[in-house]
């Protein structure tokens, strides 16, 4: 794959795109049809420096996240926020069409609005291709409906109302991206649950050889990998499935495991804070009486 180009702005990104000058310096809205690519290009890369919100149907094309390629021929909906990277890998040989539209929109057009704020608190811009949005046909007539709002709105006259009154729509738009990922992790239960059970598989594994004298405690991002899911994707299934974060089924695990040793063996609450990882018992023993109102010591008592 070919290194990145970094895009800085939306007029840029027409540039790149072989688009026409866009209507507004901070916000597009791009037909993927209309969206012509050089035959003999079959590798596009870039970093871009404002945010993209895409629903997009193709064919004959791959996607390529990390070393992993997706292939998307229905339908699917993802986000990107600045600074990530974004790759696609095209056969030379297939007729790719697009279908759908991309919503561009820079950060300083955010400026002085709550968005600015509020957007960044959506985990979706962190999630991975793999992890797109698929959506009903009625959820995507929904979305199509607010994006030519968004269109209608900047191709008027530009007023003082005007920003206003898209960046309602934005948030509204965002507001139906969050319902949708909620019932799109309900509604992919056996999936969801295969990661769940494979999640268990690898904490159990992981708690059970010299990964924590080694490493210490598995970190969020680690499990994630290890679960080819992004950080943000992985804690919104697990707690929309089981009500607990990444964090909280890791410490979980680890509680287990505590009471297991205090039960069965004669180590001593420090030896066993080691063992689980810790370097300092005190920081075991904080944890594991917040999670159980008990002390490592108070709980081994009571099998006394």
């Amino acid at each position: 794959m070919k290194q990145p180009v970094r895009i800085k702005t939306i007029t840029e990104f027409h540039q790149f795109r072989a688009l026409p000058k866009p209507e507004h310096p901070l916000i597009s809205i791009i037909d993927y049809s209309t969206i012509r690519r050089n035959p003999e290009s079959t590798e596009l890369s870039w970093i871009q420096d404002f945010y993209s919100i895409s629903i997009k149907r193709t064919s004959n094309a791959r996607i390529q996240y990390g070393q992993q390629e997706y292939d998307f021929d229905e339908g699917f909906m993802f986000f990107m926020a600045p600074g990530q990277v974004f790759s696609i890998t095209i056969d030379p040989n297939s007729n790719t069409e697009h279908t759908g539209w991309i919503l561009l929109i820079h950060p300083d057009f955010l400026w002085g609005t709550s968005l600015a704020k509020t957007i960044k608190q959506y985990e979706y811009f962190d999630y991975s291709v793999n992890e797109a949005l698929f959506l009903s046909e009625k959820e995507e007539n929904t979305l199509k409906q607010i994006i030519l709002n968004i269109q209608q709105e900047y191709h008027a006259n530009i007023d003082k109302f005007s920003q206003n009154i898209i960046i309602s729509q934005v948030e509204t738009l965002l507001h139906y991206a969050e319902r949708y990922y909620q019932r799109q992790f309900i509604t992919r239960k056996i999936s969801n649950h295969k990661i769940l059970d494979t999640l268990e598989d690898l904490l159990e594994d992981y708690f059970s050889n010299e990964d924590l004298l080694i490493k210490g405690l598995p970190s969020v991002q680690h499990v994630a990998a290890q679960l080819n899911l992004s950080p943000g994707y992985l804690t919104g299934l697990l707690k929309i499935l089981t009500g607990q974060s990444t964090q909280q089924h890791i410490h979980e695990k680890l509680i287990e495991k505590a009471k297991e040793k205090l039960s069965t063996t004669p180590l001593s609450v420090s030896e066993i804070a080691y063992e689980l990882g810790f370097e300092h018992p005190q920081s075991f023993s904080k944890l594991f009486k917040n999670k159980t109102n008990l002390s490592p010591l108070e709980f081994r008592q009571s099998f006394s």
